[in-house]
């Protein structure tokens, strides 16, 4: 009977030093990128306005907005997915639409902003309801790089339309969140 007694506060011992050892390492900090001492994530708000200007007049504006971590990217996509007959019987679809994607990287005390923009629409406004035509699209695209100074609304881009007398612009404001 003591040898079973023995026995028993043996496991129970054992038992209890694997638990102790598994609780330590469970509150070990970690080493993940996230919290690498001397490296902390700031979180921001981006605000994009795509402003249309026709002869120096503002005609239109479209606002889209995200929140964005230091070190890390971020999309926003609005369209519609259109079928286009690449060969007899065999459809691809094109997007049709707004697609803004930013990063945002903290370098030597600055902040490094990364933008592109790509704006695509009909050529003529019905062709989106047309299945039997190869439609006509017009597309604009603005890849920037630029330092970014929080709370301060600067444009980013700016490009002509070849076929009339409109200009589009692209400006973002940096709002730091905390």
């Amino acid at each position: 009977m003591n040898a079973k007694i023995l026995f028993g506060f043996a496991k129970l011992l054992l038992l209890s030093v694997c638990l102790s050892v598994s609780t330590s390492r469970a509150q070990e900090p970690s080493t993940s990128k996230e919290q690498v001492p001397g490296k902390s994530v700031a979180p921001y708000r981006l605000d994009f306005t795509v402003t249309e200007l026709e002869g120096g007049k503002k005609i239109n504006a479209r606002q889209y907005s995200m929140n964005l971590n230091t070190d890390d990217a971020n999309a926003i996509k609005i369209g519609t997915r259109v079928p286009v007959e690449a060969k007899q019987g065999e459809f691809q679809y094109i997007d049709v639409g707004t697609e803004i994607w930013s990063r945002l990287k903290e370098r030597d005390g600055g902040l490094l902003l990364e933008v592109r923009c790509e704006l695509s629409s009909f050529a003529i406004p019905d062709q989106a309801n047309r299945t039997n035509s190869m439609p006509l699209i017009r597309q604009l695209k603005i890849n920037a790089s630029t330092v970014a100074w929080p709370g301060n609304p600067m444009i980013v881009g700016s490009v002509d339309d070849p076929n009339s007398k409109r200009q589009f612009q692209l400006e973002v404001t940096t709002t730091k969140l905390r």
